[in-house]
């Protein structure tokens, strides 16, 4: 059952399409505006990561359309998915685009909107809790700390044909960047650790790869940038999943509340707990 929602909130008009964020995936980290379109919407045109639990916040009778892209399986274009949305917002529905994570991040919701620009759609942006962040403080792993960064890189492993983004400067990362966060890298994450040990960052560098961020079955490997592809093959991860590279894993010691809820010991100095890593 949908909880009441404050009075103020927007009303989703027929016509209209809202590109949602639907967050990491736990449906408790779905914004009220979000909410509100999934209370209102007419169909909701959801992605592959958005799980059945967010799915089922939507209000009785809605229609529910699958348009999830996902690598190596047969699966809508993206013009295709676009002609969808103009198409049901013709029709005179009230339609909620449901993305994981923030539709503006990794997400071609940018794509989407220019669309329906194109095509005199009026549309709404209701941001989400991207992956990058949120999944990240699931784990225990701040992207930025007072002590270890005041920058931060994100970026995508995964480019428009398939293979890792011909249109990256390891180089300028590698030495710009305290902190790297990576989408979508899974399938070419040891050509990417290849690629930035080749520009100057450390083997020994700390490096966690997060699975399913917030979901019940969440799977953290911590390791390092010289290890990392052949550790998540050991632990058998799978995608979506996000990955930290920079001294602020090495916080996770003290900041894994999940692990906390669980059992897990922590420390309040997680670099006491271990060797720093050689630099170079």
């Amino acid at each position: 059952m949908t909880p009441d929602l404050p009075k103020n909130l927007p009303t989703l008009e027929p016509g209209w399409v809202w590109l949602t964020g639907a967050g990491p995936g736990d449906p408790g980290l779905l914004t009220l505006h979000a909410l509100n379109g999934l209370s209102q919407a007419d169909v909701v045109v959801y992605d592959a990561l958005v799980g059945a639990g967010v799915l089922d916040l939507a209000r009785r009778g809605c229609r529910r359309e699958y348009a999830g892209k996902r690598g190596g399986r047969p699966s809508p274009t993206q013009p295709d998915i676009s002609h969808r949305l103009i198409q049901l917002a013709g029709e005179g529905l009230r339609v909620l685009r449901l993305k994981g994570g923030d539709p503006f991040v990794f997400g071609r919701g940018g794509e989407e909107a220019l669309a329906l620009v194109a095509a005199r759609v009026p549309f709404r942006v209701i941001p989400g809790v991207t992956a990058g962040i949120g999944g990240l403080a699931y784990a225990g792993i701040p992207i930025t700390h007072r002590e270890t960064n005041s920058a931060v890189t994100i970026l995508t492993g995964h480019g428009a044909t398939g293979a890792v983004p011909a249109d990256i400067d390891w180089r300028a990362i590698a030495a710009g960047a305290p902190v790297i966060v990576v989408y979508m890298a899974l399938k070419h994450l040891d050509d990417i650790a290849a690629r930035l040990i080749a520009a100057g960052r450390g083997a020994g560098e700390p490096v966690a790869i997060v699975s399913k961020a917030s979901l019940a079955d969440q799977k953290v490997v911590e390791t390092t940038l010289g290890a990392c592809a052949g550790d998540a093959t050991a632990a058998a991860i799978e995608a979506p999943a996000i990955i930290a590279i920079g001294e602020v894993v090495r916080l996770r010691g003290g900041l894994d509340w999940l692990g906390a809820i669980a059992g897990r010991e922590l420390v309040a100095d997680p670099y006491a707990t271990r060797a720093r890593p050689a630099s170079g």
